[in-house]
């Protein structure tokens, strides 16, 4: 069989543990049979990090700033546990928060539906997307442990000496500090991405934070959001018949969960981080969500956003089989090729793409589904999948 051309690369990104595995089977399985593949690769993998001293992350940044399109495997972010696990010279900063800062841009992740799993909320009727500002806040933040009673402050030195001073905390025993940042130019290429992507999809926004709390700091969001909304979007948002709505997070959950669905929740890196797989295990599982980073300079990447199932992992290495889901990660080079395809306009491609999507949830509305999905089915299959039972089920549709 002659097997499907790409004209350009893209930059493919490995990760760690059970993901790492099942990357390797997706492609092995369901994408080198049907598609001349050209990638550049970068292997993120922790031990791979420790050996470069994390060089690696900035590099597979900048290949896919240079090539336009991106896929990648989750990742271990590492903590002392995993530094005692794994002995590392040190504990680096989240690959996603490395390769976010130098792309800038806007998380967008959205549930992926079949009919035969029902949402936990049971007033969802329509999918809820995820705006994720993909820049600073605690992914950027500078941390310091306090050893005893004494003064913190945040102090700003400006270009001309001048210095600005606000006291944190008068601390009179041991404790913790965390100074976080971010600034206006990503916040506005948030707003001016999420509307871009509202309009395109015809799908309201909501933005939340707390800026009754955060007065300053979530105020600065806010503010800006505004801003943008009513000097460059409002006219082509009502135009569309699309509403923008503020409102603070804890308000918004309340609204969520009672609410049908069908919108753009934009917010803040932290909140979609949590809300995001909130979102996507309510609708039926983590694996269930696709992920994508849209860079204001026209840069994709496309990435499975759960973790890296660690436990699974474990049982792998005893030689035994996990019923883990693999389909964020089919889901991850779908849409990679897919990019690439209309980027370089090879429709053969960008229709392989569709068609993997389909054959997979197709396979799961056909009865043949891992452990997550079993447990909510309706009806129940008769058996639950293994890993890779459901990958060859999943390739002998395709």
């Amino acid at each position: 069989m002659t097997k499907i051309a790409m004209k350009n690369p893209i930059a493919e990104i490995d990760g760690d543990e059970m993901t790492r595995v099942l990357w390797a089977l997706v492609k092995e399985k369901l994408i080198f049979p049907h598609v001349d593949v050209k990638t550049e690769y970068y292997d993120l993998g922790l031990m791979n990090r420790d050996a470069t001293n994390d060089e690696v992350s900035a590099e597979a940044a900048r290949a896919i700033q240079r090539l336009g399109v991106g896929v990648k495997c989750a990742t271990i972010t590492g903590n002392a546990a995993r530094k005692a696990e794994y002995n590392l010279k040190a504990l680096y900063p989240s690959p996603n928060a490395t390769i976010r800062a130098i792309l800038d841009g806007t998380v967008f992740r959205k549930p992926i539906t079949v009919s035969s799993i029902k949402p936990s909320v049971s007033t969802w009727k329509k999918p809820i997307v995820i705006g994720r500002h993909a820049y600073g806040d605690v992914y950027r933040a500078a941390e310091m442990e306090v050893k005893g009673p004494g003064r913190v402050e945040l102090v700003y030195t400006g270009i001309d000496g001048v210095e600005r001073r606000t006291v944190v905390a008068d601390f009179t025993g041991p404790g913790v500090v965390q100074g976080m940042h971010n600034l206006d130019a990503s916040i506005e290429s948030f707003a001016r991405s999420c509307f871009l992507y509202a309009l395109e999809e015809k799908l309201p926004v909501w933005f939340a934070t707390k800026d009754t709390i955060s007065k300053t700091y979530d105020g600065r969001f806010k503010q800006i959001f505004r801003e943008i909304y009513e000097g460059e979007f409002k006219e082509k948002c009502t135009a569309a018949g699309i509403d923008y709505f503020y409102t603070l997070i804890d308000d918004a959950v309340a609204r969520v969960i009672k609410g049908e669905g069908g919108f753009l929740w934009a917010c803040k890196n932290y909140d979609g981080d949590v809300m995001s797989d909130m979102i996507a295990s309510a609708a039926g599982s983590l694996a269930m969500m696709t992920s994508v980073l849209v860079s204001p300079h026209g840069v994709f990447e496309y990435e499975a956003a759960h973790g890296t199932v660690q436990q699974h992992y474990y049982r792998w290495q005893r030689g035994e089989k996990t019923s883990t889901n693999p389909v964020a990660l089919i889901f991850a080079w779908t849409g990679a090729l897919a990019k690439r395809a209309e980027l370089d306009g090879t429709a053969e491609l960008g229709g392989f793409a569709r068609r993997l999507e389909k054959a997979t949830l197709d396979t799961i509305e056909g009865g043949q589904m891992t452990g997550d999905l079993a447990k909510l089915a309706v009806p129940a299959p008769e058996k639950t999948l293994d890993s890779q039972e459901f990958i060859d089920a999943i390739g002998k549709r395709l």
